[in-house]
C-alpha cells in the first residue's frame, strides 16, 4: 500500500488548472496550424493568424488563452493500492482548484446554485470523475470547459435501428445549429453507447484524447473521418466568418449499451480545447 498525502493532490491540481488555461496541448496547437494551411478562405486564414497569435501571446505573457477559463472538469484515476492520508481528498481537490484559479488570475465562473446564481468566488466546486484502477499511482487530468461551447452540446437517445449515416447526420446537425457560438474551428467529442449519463461522460472524455489520435477501432475511425468531412462542408469556418475549416477533429468514444437503446452525445469544444495531465 502506497500512502499519498492529499496535499500532493492539491498542489498538482493547482498547477494543472493554471497550465491548462495558459498553454494548449502541443498536438492541439499543431492541429490549429495545420488547419490554417488547409483553410481556403482569405478571411478564414486571417482568423487563423489571429488565433495563432493569441496562443503565442498567452504563452509569452503567461495569461489565459481565453477569457472564459471554464468550469474545472477533473478526471482522476486512482490506483487501488493507494491510501490517501493528511485529510479529506475532496477538500484537497477543491483547494487545488481554488488556489489554481486565484493564484493564476483566472476568471471564476461558478455559481453555488443554478437558480440563485451566487458566484462562489474561487471557481469551486469542480466536476470530478473518479475511476479506480490497478497499481499505486494517481493520474489527474484537468480539463477546463468554457460554456460558449458547452451550451451547444447535445444528447439524443436513439434506437438500435438507427443507421450509421443517421448518426453522422445528427452529429453534423448539432454542429450546424451551433454555428459560430462555440468559437470555431471546433473539436467534437462524440459518445456512443452506455446509458444516459455514461454517454455524456464519453463525449466529454473524448475531448481529452489527443486530436492527432484516431479511435483504434476501424469502424469508429471511419465514422470520425466522415463526420469531420461533413462538418467542414457546412462552410461555417473560423469564428463563423465562412471557410473550409469549421472543425479540427472528431473524437469518438464508445461503450457497451442496452439491447433496447443507442445513446449518442456530442460535446462541443472550441478551438481552445484545453487539458493538462499529471501523475503522482
Amino acid at each position: 500500500m502506497r500512502e499519498i498525502n492529499v496535499k500532493e493532490v492539491e498542489e498538482l491540481i493547482r498547477e494543472l488548472c493554471i497550465k491548462a488555461n495558459l498553454y494548449l496541448p502541443e498536438d492541439m496547437e499543431a492541429c490549429i496550424k495545420h488547419g490554417a494551411q488547409l483553410e481556403k478562405s482569405p478571411v478564414g486564414k486571417n482568423v487563423f493568424d489571429d488565433i495563432i497569435e493569441n496562443i503565442n501571446v498567452a504563452r509569452n505573457e503567461t495569461i489565459p488563452i481565453c477569457q472564459d477559463t471554464g468550469m474545472a472538469v477533473i478526471f482522476m484515476e486512482v490506483g487501488q493500492e493507494v491510501h490517501f492520508v493528511g485529510g479529506s481528498l475532496n477538500e484537497a481537490i477543491n483547494r487545488g482548484v481554488a488556489r489554481g484559479y486565484i493564484d493564476g488570475r483566472l476568471r471564476c465562473s461558478i455559481v453555488s446554485d443554478p437558480l440563485e446564481r451566487v458566484n462562489t468566488g474561487d471557481n469551486t466546486p469542480p466536476v470530478v470523475h473518479l475511476k479506480i484502477t490497478e497499481g499505486d499511482k494517481v493520474d489527474i487530468m484537468v480539463a477546463p470547459k468554457g460554456f460558449g461551447s458547452e451550451n451547444m452540446s447535445q444528447l439524443k437517445m436513439m434506437t438500435p435501428s438507427v443507421t450509421h449515416d443517421e448518426i453522422i447526420d445528427w452529429v453534423v446537425s448539432v454542429c450546424a445549429k451551433a454555428g459560430s457560438n462555440p468559437c470555431p474551428p471546433i473539436v467534437i467529442g462524440v459518445g456512443i453507447g452506455g446509458d444516459f449519463e455514461k454517454c455524456a461522460y464519453l463525449a466529454k472524455k473524448a475531448l481529452c484524447r489527443p486530436v492527432s489520435q484516431r479511435n483504434p477501432k476501424p469502424l469508429y475511425a471511419e465514422l470520425e473521418a466522415k463526420m469531420l468531412e461533413k462538418i467542414n462542408a457546412l462552410g461555417i469556418g473560423p469564428q463563423g466568418f465562412g471557410g473550409t475549416q469549421t472543425c479540427l477533429a472528431v473524437n469518438i468514444e464508445e461503450a457497451p449499451t442496452h439491447i433496447a437503446g443507442l445513446p449518442v452525445s456530442v460535446n462541443v469544444g472550441c478551438h481552445v480545447t484545453r487539458h493538462a495531465k499529471g501523475v503522482i
